[in-house]
C-alpha cells in the first residue's frame, strides 16, 4: 500500500530534429547523448541507464520516439529506499512519450518502466514503486494487488500521518544483494 509523498522529479524536454537523445541531470551536474536508432544498446553502470532502458523499452512496445534533450531535477533522495529509480524512469517516460506526441495508459507505462528497470538496469524490483510514480494521487494511499495491477486510492484522514525515516542505509538494487534476496525467495 505505498503512498505518494512530497518529493518530485522535473524532466524539462525540447525537441530535436535527430533520434538521439541529450540528457543532462542537474543531480550529478553531467550529460550523457545515445542514439535511439543503436542495434544493440548496452547499458553503462550509471543513472543515464535508467533513462536509456526506458526509452529502449518504449521503442521495443512500439512506441516510436523523436530524439529529444532532457534536462532533469529531481528532490527524492537517492539511495534512500523512496523510489527515485522509478522517479526518473516514469518522468522521463512521460516526457519521452509527450515531445514525441505519444500517449500511454499509466498503467501500461508503469509496466514498461518496470521491465526497463528490470531488463535493462538490471534490478530485478517488483511493479509497486513504478505503479505509485503512474497512478499516485496527493492525500491518498494505493491499495494495489500487485498480481492483477488492480487498485483503489485510499484517503488518507485529517489525522493521518506518513513518517519517512532517514535510516542512513543507502540501497543499490542493481549493483547490492537486492537481487541476490529476490532470488533466495
Amino acid at each position: 500500500m505505498p503512498a505518494a509523498i512530497d518529493f518530485y522529479t522535473w524532466v524539462a524536454v525540447a525537441p530535436r530534429d535527430d533520434r538521439r537523445l541529450a540528457v543532462y541531470s542537474e543531480e550529478f551536474s553531467e550529460g550523457v547523448e545515445f542514439n535511439l536508432d543503436e542495434p544493440h544498446p548496452e547499458r553503462a553502470g550509471h543513472w543515464g541507464d535508467y533513462v536509456r532502458g526506458v526509452a529502449v523499452v518504449l521503442e521495443q512496445a512500439g512506441y516510436r520516439l523523436r530524439g529529444a534533450s532532457l534536462a532533469i531535477r529531481s528532490d527524492v533522495p537517492m539511495g534512500s529506499g523512496l523510489s527515485s529509480s522509478a522517479a526518473i524512469e516514469v518522468a522521463t517516460g512521460l516526457a519521452m512519450l509527450d515531445t514525441s506526441g505519444l500517449v500511454i495508459d499509466r498503467t501500461e507505462l508503469a509496466k514498461l518502466c518496470r521491465r526497463a528497470e528490470n531488463e535493462f538496469v538490471g534490478a530485478r524490483v517488483g511493479i509497486m514503486d513504478q505503479f505509485i510514480s503512474c497512478n499516485g494521487k496527493a492525500g491518498h494511499a494505493l491499495m494495489l494487488d500487485c498480481r492483477s495491477l488492480e487498485y483503489r486510492l485510499l484517503p488518507l484522514s485529517g489525522e493521518a500521518r506518513l513518517v519517512v525515516c532517514n535510516t542512513m542505509v543507502k540501497h543499490a538494487l542493481a549493483t547490492g544483494e537486492y537481487n541476490v534476496r529476490r532470488k533466495e525467495c
